[in-house]
């Protein structure tokens, strides 16, 4: 999806990179800076979608960070049979129970994803939110929705991002357990480690996202 002239940043418009947890927020901080054009904010919003409605909402309050552009990025869980942790989701929307948010850029992404962390397989669809962690049965019934994959924050990030004003917003999730693969805790087994590696390796991607919305429409 192309943005709309009004949703297209002004050239000097900073980027906001928001996520939940701490170990999400460790690799994205120990990730590559190279490729950006612009200010770059990584924001740790906490846990669940309350929490990321209002440090997102806090954040886009500041004059600084007013016009940036968002993404919402950090672990997820797959629910298509065949996904597999260290997978990456790129949402073409994002929903939850106020509606749906589109997304913008989204083969842009997917293009800049497969250079930034090549061999990884790329998945888009709608990504669906929850207020808790999904376990189980959850998951087909998520996926009879439509949904491939859900998270806590992605969906309330974007919506807050919206109603502070009209800007490009994407959400990009790495599936860090799936219905064949589901995890205890992040971080102690291997599709954790994997997926940890995985989210240090996109800054780069987002970075071109970026700045490929700050270029004049010929």
């Amino acid at each position: 999806m192309t943005p709309s002239p009004t949703d297209r940043p002004s050239q000097t418009a900073p980027l906001l990179v928001a996520c939940a947890l701490g170990i999400e927020h460790l690799a994205l901080r120990s990730g590559s800076r190279a490729g950006a054009t612009s200010p770059v904010t990584v924001l740790r919003t906490g846990m669940g979608p309350k929490a990321a409605e209002h440090a997102v909402t806090r954040a886009l309050g500041d004059a600084v960070l007013r016009d940036a552009a968002v993404v919402a990025t950090g672990f997820c869980a797959g629910l298509a049979p065949g996904m597999h942790p260290g997978d990456l989701v790129v949402a073409e929307e994002t929903r939850d129970t106020y509606g749906a948010t589109p997304c913008a850029g989204t083969d842009l992404l997917v293009k800049e994803l497969v250079r930034a962390v090549p061999g990884r397989t790329v998945h888009t669809g709608p990504l669906t939110g929850s207020d808790h962690v999904v376990r189980g049965h959850e998951r087909a019934d998520l996926l009879s929705t439509g949904a491939i994959a859900v998270d806590m924050e992605s969906a309330a990030t974007l919506r807050a991002a919206g109603v502070a004003g009209r800007r490009p917003v994407a959400a990009v999730r790495v599936v860090v357990d799936a219905p064949e693969h589901e995890l205890v805790r992040i971080g102690t087994v291997r599709g954790g480690l994997s997926a940890f590696r995985v989210l240090r390796a996109v800054l780069p991607a987002f970075f071109e996202w970026h700045r490929s919305l700050l270029l004049p429409r010929r």
